[in-house]
């Protein structure tokens, strides 16, 4: 038998669903953010690695 009246804990569960997507959002963004940020630190190396090995 279906209980009546109002549903219990959906609101709370809402919220921590919510919140937990928006957790791993921060830390998916984070780490791309870090990739491209090392990506970018390689490349500037790499290019400095190239003009010495030109100039010698």
């Amino acid at each position: 038998m279906a209980k009546k009246g109002k549903e219990k804990n959906t609101q709370n569960k809402a919220k921590h669903t919510k919140l937990m997507n928006r957790k791993k959002n921060k830390i998916r963004k984070e780490k791309e953010a870090r990739a491209a940020r090392l990506k970018a630190l390689v490349q500037k190396i790499n290019q400095q690695d190239d003009t010495k090995t030109s100039e010698e």
